[in-house]
C-alpha cells in the first residue's frame, strides 16, 4: 500500500513507480466499483478548492464529479475569484484556503504558481495543468493504456507534436513504467532537454527507451499508442498561425497512423482541433480512444484524491 496521504502531486516525477502503478490500479478500481454500483462514499465530508487560471470543461467536470461520487463537496474558484499573485499572493491564498478545505487543485499558467501554493499549503495540493506538467491528464492516461492492452512493458508511445506539458509528463510516466516512448517534434520544439535527460535516468531502471527525433513518421513505425495535442496551447494564441505551418507534417491522418502497428489506439488529451493536429476520421475512427481516455480522467482523479486525503 502506498503512503500519499497529506502529499502533494505537482509531477509524475513526484511517484516512484510504485505509487504511479498503484494510482492507475486504484483509478480502475474505482471506475469497476462506479459501474456494478458498489460505490463508496469515501469522502464524505471533504473539500476541494479548485483554483482555474485558465478553464476547462474535462478537469473542472471531473475533479467536481470525482468529489460528488465519493460524498464530497468541491468549491469552484474562477480566474475572477481569486487572481492569483494579483489581488493576494500566492503564499497567503495558500494558507487561507488549506486552513479551510482537505485539498487544492489548480490548473494554472506557470508551473512555479502551482509549486508555491504546495510549499505553503497545509493540505494536500494536486496540480490541474501548468506549463511544465499534467499529471491528472497523464494518470488517465495510463490507465487507458492498462485497459487496452493489459500492461506497460514493451509498449511503444509515440508523442508528435509539440514537446509540450503533455510530452513531459508522458516521458516520466512511461520511463517509469517501462515503455518505449518517442517524441517526434519540429527543430526549435523539442521536450526539455532535463525533462530528456530524467527520463533516460529513470529508464535505466526499468529498461524503458527515451527517443527524441524530428521524424514523425520513424516516430510511429510500430508504436502501440499514437498520441498528439494541440500545436499551439492556451497562452500561445500569438503563435497559432506560425505553428501551423511549422507543424504541418506533423498531423496524425491515415498515413502515419499505417506505420504504427494494427492494434494501435490514438491518443489526445482534448480539445482537438480537427484538420490540424489530427484529421477527424483518425480522431473518431476505429483506432480512437479519445473518449475513454477523457472518461478516465475522472477515475484518475478520484484516485489522486483519495490517496492524498485518506
Amino acid at each position: 500500500m502506498i503512503f500519499l496521504k497529506g502529499r502533494s502531486i505537482i509531477s509524475i516525477d513526484d511517484l516512484t513507480i510504485e505509487e504511479l502503478n498503484q494510482l492507475i490500479d486504484t483509478s480502475i478500481r474505482l471506475k469497476d466499483e462506479l459501474y456494478t454500483g458498489e460505490r463508496q462514499e469515501v469522502l464524505r465530508g471533504k473539500t476541494l478548492a479548485m483554483i482555474f487560471e485558465k478553464p476547462s470543461l474535462r478537469t473542472r467536470v471531473a475533479f467536481e464529479a470525482a468529489m460528488t461520487q465519493l460524498g464530497g463537496h468541491a468549491i469552484y474558484l474562477g480566474p475572477d475569484d481569486i487572481k492569483l499573485g494579483k489581488r493576494e499572493t500566492t503564499e497567503d491564498i495558500a494558507k487561507v484556503l488549506s486552513g479551510m478545505v482537505d485539498v487544492i487543485m489548480a490548473r494554472v499558467f506557470a508551473h512555479k504558481t502551482v509549486e508555491d501554493l504546495a510549499k505553503y499549503s497545509k493540505v494536500p495540493v494536486i496540480n490541474g495543468l501548468s506549463d511544465f506538467e499534467h499529471p491528472t491528464q497523464i494518470i488517465g492516461d495510463m490507465v487507458t493504456v492498462k485497459e487496452k492492452f493489459g500492461h506497460f512493458e514493451g509498449l511503444k508511445l509515440a508523442f508528435i507534436g509539440d514537446g509540450n506539458n503533455v510530452a513531459n509528463s508522458l516521458v516520466f510516466a512511461c520511463a517509469k513504467l517501462g515503455m518505449h516512448v518517442v517524441v517526434a517534434s519540429p527543430k526549435g520544439y523539442e521536450v526539455q532537454k532535463r525533462v530528456f535527460d530524467r527520463g533516460m535516468e529513470i529508464a535505466k531502471t526499468t529498461k524503458s527507451k527515451i527517443e527524441i527525433t524530428n521524424d514523425p513518421q520513424s516516430a510511429a513505425k510500430d508504436a502501440d499508442v499514437i498520441y498528439t495535442d494541440v500545436w499551439a496551447s492556451m497562452g500561445q494564441e500569438s503563435e497559432a498561425e506560425a505553428r501551423k505551418k511549422i507543424f504541418a507534417p506533423y498531423q496524425i491522418n491515415a498515413k502515419i497512423m499505417s506505420f504504427a502497428k494494427p492494434t494501435a489506439i490514438f491518443m489526445h488529451c482534448l480539445p482537438a482541433h480537427y484538420g490540424e493536429e489530427v484529421t477527424e476520421d483518425v480522431a473518431h475512427g476505429a483506432q480512437s480512444a479519445i473518449f475513454e481516455e477523457a472518461e478516465n480522467r475522472l477515475h484518475s482523479i478520484k484516485s489522486m484524491i483519495v490517496h492524498t486525503t485518506r
